[in-house]
């Protein structure tokens, strides 16, 4: 395990084990989010997103842990992919810890990420580009598209490891 990707739904925790990853292993932590939101909720070009992930990459070449799916980033990352960890939460697990994690942002006005201005607010976690309703809209087709992910034989050479409720996940932070 040394080039590592943190995939699941959005609130399952992704960035959270990747951070832990990172340091139980000495291995630089790559934060998808940070690489592609801009100041102001500003996207990131593909091409712009994908350059800076190919840095960060590059500049971890003894490996690292990134979270996130971005799902066309997928060929860029499977250049190094060593092992997939996927958190599969029930859908009411997920949802319950971003409305934990979306409030508690609100009412702190914790900035997201490093290289971003970016704040969870009321304004758009009421609107139509709530990561409520992304979450919504994602959950099941993530879980198909992981789940065949898995059983494709062009993927066979990477670990996957399938953690399927919080209990779990710490367990495996344990053995680690």
């Amino acid at each position: 395990m040394r080039y590592i990707n943190v995939i699941g739904t959005s609130g399952s925790g992704k960035s959270t084990l990747a951070r832990q990853l990172a340091v139980r292993l000495n291995l630089p932590y790559i934060e998808m989010d940070n690489l592609f939101w801009k100041n102001d909720w500003q996207q990131s070009t593909d091409e712009e997103f994908f350059a800076k992930l190919r840095h960060a990459m590059d500049k971890a070449e003894q490996g690292w842990v990134i979270d996130g799916n971005y799902t066309r980033t997928m060929p860029l990352k499977l250049e190094k992919i060593d092992t997939i960890i996927w958190l599969d939460y029930s859908f009411s697990i997920n949802f319950y810890q971003l409305s934990k994690r979306t409030f508690t942002r609100i009412l702190s006005r914790k900035q997201l990420w490093t290289d971003s201005n970016n704040h969870e607010n009321w304004k758009i976690m009421l609107s139509k580009e709530s990561i409520f309703i992304w979450m919504i809209n994602t959950y099941s087709k993530n879980r198909q598209q992981y789940l065949a992910m898995m059983q494709d034989p062009k993927y066979q050479h990477i670990q996957f490891i399938h953690l399927t409720s919080p209990k779990q996940t710490k367990a495996f932070l344990r053995q680690l």
